[in-house]
């Protein structure tokens, strides 16, 4: 195969499916999405077959337990990518709406229209829900996407694109509206990320090398995250069970995903209290602590040094470093120097210094009394997410069906000419 000829070929298909999406009826992409999640759900079965050939291919080269957690699909995860689909479904249309129209002394009419960003570019290693999210947001908000799913999930993305694909033909949309890089050559990558002339946005989702080489190479602006470095802070005037609910959800729920909690702090007067039952249910559920001297003095038998690099580190394991802070401005500034800006919590029954955590902390999601595991486009009502953003300009936080979206200027006349 010459991937520079088949590349080009899906980009210029790309660039003509935007077009006619660009201004499809609302109804039209509702049907589409309802039509996938019917063909995802008639071909359970075959997803779940097409997964296990991915599972056992991975274990056979060597994957670590995290990318195997991402790698599969199970009944559950399958009902939730229909689940998505559906609430994408449900969710406003957004595409030709008009805001801020207002007079202007010469007589004019401006506003804003929002707009779809065209064709999207969407690289990912390991999850194959990340298909369907990213089919689902792109075709709602009148985009047009290339997938290029990592070689692990080869044939479970393939199995879902033939969903993908017959759902669009049922509902008399463009196919090429979202289609699938069918090749596991890693220089279809570098392709994609230069096709200027048909793809207006990158998206990658996966590991930090991953992102840091699309950053770096790709000609088309990228939206992205490079690590989940999550922190959830408890205040010394914090609920104590709430707390602890909250500090093992945030750990434990699941291990190898960018909103896991990957360090833990404690204001020095409510750590003797809480500390040693937040150890047994680590130790419980084989989760190794590596914590400060202070951290270390009171869990004498649970818990080794932390390093710098510790501070540093999204481990995606079941791995949590934890630190005890004098109380907020201390927890405040080990976050200001250690966070990746993806999400942190505070856990206070405090509402001014809940409001302050709120305020300070610059993260594109921060909370308050809740686990970090929260932040999620579906959570959020999103219905899916194509990505969780940590940059400043266009998207930040889980991009949804606006976060694909632009804004142009409007302006209305009825003959009107500048003096």
């Amino acid at each position: 195969m010459n991937i520079h000829t088949y590349m080009q070929t899906l980009g210029q298909q790309a660039k003509a499916a935007a077009r006619v999406l660009s201004h499809l009826d609302t109804n039209f992409k509702n049907r589409a999405l309802i039509a996938i999640a019917n063909e995802l759900q008639d071909h359970k079965a075959d997803l779940m077959a097409e997964n296990q050939k991915d599972l056992v291919a991975g274990k056979e080269n060597g994957l670590d337990d995290a990318a195997l957690d991402r790698l599969t699909l199970t009944p559950k995860s399958i009902q939730a990518m229909i689940d998505g689909l559906i609430q994408v479904a449900t969710l406003p249309d957004s595409i030709g709406e008009i805001t801020d129209l207002s007079y202007r002394p010469s007589g004019i009419q401006i506003g804003q229209m929002r707009v779809p960003l065209g064709v999207i570019g969407i690289i990912y290693e390991s999850r194959p829900n990340v298909t369907v999210d990213a089919a689902a947001l792109c075709l709602k908000s009148g985009n047009a996407c290339i997938l290029r799913g990592g070689s692990e999930a080869i044939h479970s993305n393939r199995a879902i694109a033939a969903c993908v694909t017959q759902g669009l033909i049922d509902a008399q949309v463009p196919p090429t509206a979202v289609q699938i890089v069918d090749t596991t050559d890693r220089e279809a990558v570098g392709e994609l990320i230069t096709m200027k002339e048909f793809v207006d946005v990158i998206v990658p989702r996966g590991g930090k090398s991953l992102i840091e080489r699309i950053s770096k190479e790709a000609t088309i602006p990228v939206i992205k995250h490079l690590d989940g470095i999550c922190h959830v802070y408890i205040d010394d005037k914090a609920d104590i069970q709430k707390a602890i609910r909250i500090a093992v959800n945030a750990k434990t729920h699941r291990y190898g995903v960018c909103n896991a909690m990957e360090t833990l702090l404690i204001a020095e007067n409510i750590a003797p209290d809480i500390l040693p039952e937040l150890a047994e249910i680590y130790h419980s559920k084989g989760v190794e602590l590596r914590g400060c001297a202070k951290t270390c003095s009171l869990l004498p038998k649970n818990c080794i040094r932390a390093t710098e690099e510790d501070w540093q580190t999204e481990y995606l394991a079941p791995i949590l470093s934890i630190k005890i802070v004098s109380g907020i401005d201390e927890a405040m500034n080990h976050i200001h120097q250690y966070s990746s800006q993806h999400t942190d919590a505070i856990v206070t029954e405090d509402y001014t210094l809940a409001r302050r955590f709120l305020r300070e902390v610059d993260s594109s999601s921060v909370m308050v009394n809740a686990s970090t595991r929260f932040a999620d486009g579906f959570q959020y009502g999103l219905g899916a997410e194509i990505g969780i953003s940590t940059d400043k300009l266009h998207a930040r936080g889980p991009v949804g069906l606006k976060g694909l979206t632009s804004l142009k200027y409007i302006v209305l006349g009825d003959g009107h000419i500048r003096a």
